[in-house]
């Protein structure tokens, strides 16, 4: 007995033995290629892009590399068990997706299309606010699949109370504050090709259908989608947040809080006293600062920080099923898959999401029952070797 995640192999197999092979690629690299087929250079190269030199996203794989399984042999896992308990809801796997932004440049559906397939296997999105459809449209799509909503904090606390006030009244279970992202960063593949979608007038449904947001509109003003273009733009980024400011926004927030970015023990500490009911350990898949740290190598210190006091989460660098593995086993609770449903969507709309979920979580659970564990407890530091060569 299993999950059932595992009989997509076997589903594949036995379409060989009538000889059916897959329309959609079944490793990361190659959907990547294939989305890169499909889309214009410029959308491409905003998703695939990172920080500078590129190198806090190699960083992110170099320090998968560095943590290699050890797994136990001649234990008894017929029956898995993968869920998760997250904020009172049963995940079927320690899986949700990270925020994506303007996933109006990948595929007509964009989030809308995210969620539809992301929920066919119960795996929550985590929806970005700077999103094509909107709070509400998205969480019609997710259905009874619980959603997260992420929040680029503005610096109108007008503006914050109200996206937050719609992500509860929609159903939302949670709100992600993104604090990594106070200002956009240095990133050559948007400079080179001199874009920004959201400069475009993409990515912000939530803003334009946000009654504080639009309060704030000139009403006569001669060209209304480039006021509120330049209105989203002074309101986007805060330079000016503190930890106090956090705390304040916990108390005013209608749904649980988890800051997302956190890298430091220090800052997981100070997050923990402002209240926080969680956080995701995460460098926003390198695109914010370059040359910092693969964020898995910041994961241990966090959880060591915070115990059990809050459920950490984590982000960034995450292609396979062994990834998660990995970093369930030093500590997090969950964790945020990226770019590659992001290529999945591109390719085949919630299709292609909903193919790139089940071959992460079908590896997954293959990888978990291969190291002898039956339940994502069971996933520890044991099950672990640090490979300094790698």
């Amino acid at each position: 007995m299993s999950s059932g995640f595992n009989a997509f192999q076997y589903e594949i197999y036995l379409g060989g033995v009538v000889g059916e092979t897959p329309d959609l690629p079944m490793d990361e690299p190659t959907m990547r290629e294939r989305a890169r087929e499909v889309l214009p250079p410029e959308a491409f190269g905003y998703v695939a892009g990172s920080a500078s030199s590129e190198s806090t996203e190699a960083a992110n794989r170099r320090a998968f590399d560095r943590w290699r399984l050890r797994p136990r042999m001649l234990t008894d896992v017929d029956t898995r068990d993968l869920s998760v308990e997250l904020f009172g809801r049963t995940l079927p796997a320690p899986l949700l997706l990270a925020p994506i932004g303007v996933q109006g440049i990948l595929h007509d559906e964009a989030e809308v299309a995210t969620a539809r397939g992301a929920a066919t296997l119960g795996v929550p999105t985590v929806l970005s606010t700077v999103s094509s459809y909107t709070i509400e449209d998205v969480a019609e799509a997710a259905g009874d699949t619980p959603n997260w909503f992420q929040l680029y904090w503005p610096t109108e606390d007008a503006v914050t109370d109200s996206l937050l006030q719609r992500a509860a009244d929609a159903g939302y279970d949670a709100v992600v504050v993104t604090m990594d992202t106070r200002m956009l960063a240095w990133r050559p593949r948007d400079l080179h090709a001199a874009y920004l979608p959201f400069l475009h007038g993409k990515g912000l449904a939530n803003y334009r259908s946000d009654p504080a947001f639009t309060a704030g509109l000139d009403e006569n003003a001669e060209d209304p989608e480039q006021a509120i273009i330049m209105r989203w733009a002074s309101i986007f980024g805060d330079p000016t947040q503190t930890w106090s400011m956090l705390a304040d926004l916990v108390q005013r927030s209608p749904l649980p809080v988890l800051v997302k970015g956190v890298q430091h023990p220090d800052d997981a500490r100070l997050a923990v006293d402002a209240g926080v009911s969680g956080m995701v350990v995460s460098n926003h898949g390198g695109r914010q600062v370059d040359g910092a740290m693969g964020a898995l190598e910041a994961l241990p210190g966090v959880v060591d920080e915070v115990g059990d006091e809050v459920p950490v989460l984590f982000d960034s660098g995450v292609r396979t099923g062994a990834d998660i593995a990995v970093a369930v086993a030093l500590g997090a609770r969950a964790v945020l898959l990226g770019r590659p449903y992001a290529w999945g969507l591109a390719v085949a709309g919630a299709d292609g999401v909903r193919h790139v979920l089940r071959c992460i979580l079908a590896d997954f659970e293959l990888t978990m029952a291969l190291s002898g564990a039956t339940t994502c407890a069971e996933l520890d530091r044991d099950l672990l070797v640090r490979d300094e060569g790698a």
